[in-house]
């Protein structure tokens, strides 16, 4: 470990760099261009045996981290909000771009150093083609919602003609998008496996795998599953205070917003297509919790499985992920006597568990069954 003789606090914005560095006792700060004769320059100032702290902006701070990691300088990228709140800490006011660089000294200062390590180049450039894919898919939404109400209003065919040109253009560069997408991961050793290991599970398809990569293949491989969890935003946020205030737990939603999309969609699939997925989620609803909790815990329980699957280079295994699921639908009447409620809660719609799981584990026997009833009333 080297004796760290500079410190340095990085505000990245997209043209240029407020540094505020510290050294042999004295506090310098210096504004630079968010280029690559800035980032020269930059690395020349904090010398060797050098430690900054950049905090994540987006795009903006990429290449100036590869730049920093090149020159052998120990970097630091820290989630904005925590940024923030140890602003608010230190009592500052005032939010510049002098005082976001101040906070982040002191930040690198004082807690606990977690190096970045740089990502290769072929996940960076996935994560850039991926993160297309979804504005691509956003756009493509939007148009269609256009074209929709453009439909229904019947005013103008030629608008209508027009969007609808524009939602087959879209369609295609997405297309296109994927095919550079999928030729880097096949470029990739470690890509190709981690993405093989991803198509092998049930809910996640050509599209959702190379997303998550997008997400999670530049993720430090020692994170812990919390530490992950806690990424995604899916860890839950406890609001109590004393014995009057007390609000239902919810997840946090601090963490990565696109990640918590691929899962829910993932989760949707899985609960659909898969028995042990379907098991889970159906027995979380008849013990009391509401669906949307019981999609969360799907996502959870997904994400868990994901990371297993990329740190170990082995295929996903829905019947592994939800063994207990399945373990306890071996037997004919598990399915009804699994997680029985007190007799003192009051079950959704006052229907009995017999009742209501097995609509949960098999909508379409459920609904005709419900029919069947309805039809016996009438005659």
């Amino acid at each position: 470990m080297q004796a760290i003789k500079t410190w340095a606090g990085i505000d990245v914005s997209a043209k240029t760099l407020a540094v505020c560095r510290w050294r042999d006792g004295n506090q310098e700060e210096r504004q630079l261009a968010n280029d690559a004769a800035g980032h020269g320059e930059l690395v020349k100032w904090l010398g060797r045996n050098a430690r900054a702290c950049v905090e994540a902006t987006g795009v903006y701070h990429v290449q100036l981290a590869l730049s920093l990691r090149t020159a052998g300088v120990e970097l630091m990228i820290v989630n904005p909000r925590v940024a923030k709140d140890f602003a608010r800490a230190s009592s500052k006011r005032s939010k510049t771009d002098r005082v976001d660089a101040q906070v982040l000294l002191e930040f690198v200062r004082r807690m606990p150093f977690q190096e970045w390590e740089a990502p290769g180049q072929a996940t960076l450039e996935l994560r850039e083609l991926g993160r297309r894919i979804g504005e691509l898919t956003h756009t493509l939404v939007d148009e269609k919602n256009r074209l929709h109400a453009r439909k229904a209003a019947g005013i103008s065919a030629a608008v209508v003609t027009d969007v609808k040109e524009h939602v087959a253009q879209i369609e295609k560069r997405i297309r296109q998008v994927e095919r550079a997408a999928y030729e880097v991961v096949q470029s990739d050793e470690d890509l190709r496996e981690q993405y093989a290991g991803l198509m092998a599970a049930r809910g996640i398809a050509k599209r959702t795998a190379i997303l998550l990569l997008t997400e999670l293949a530049v993720l430090d491989p020692s994170m812990t599953v919390r530490q992950l969890v806690a990424y995604a935003g899916l860890d839950p946020r406890v609001f109590e205070s004393g014995t009057s205030v007390q609000k239902p737990p919810r997840i946090s939603k601090r963490g990565n917003p696109r990640l918590r999309a691929i899962l829910y969609m993932s989760a949707l699939s899985a609960i659909r297509h898969d028995r042990g997925a379907r098991l889970f989620y159906a027995r979380l609803v008849v013990r009391g919790k509401k669906r949307k909790q019981a999609i969360v815990a799907v996502m959870r329980k997904l994400l868990h499985g994901i990371w297993i699957v990329l740190q170990r280079r082995v295929s996903f295994d829905n019947s592994l992920l939800f063994a207990a699921s399945l373990a306890q639908a071996e037997s004919s009447d598990s399915a009804v006597a699994a997680h029985q409620p007190e007799p003192s809660q009051d079950h959704p719609k006052g229907r009995s568990v017999a009742e209501e799981l097995p609509q949960q584990l098999d909508p379409g026997s459920a609904e005709a069954t419900h029919s069947r009833r309805k039809r016996s009333k009438a005659a």
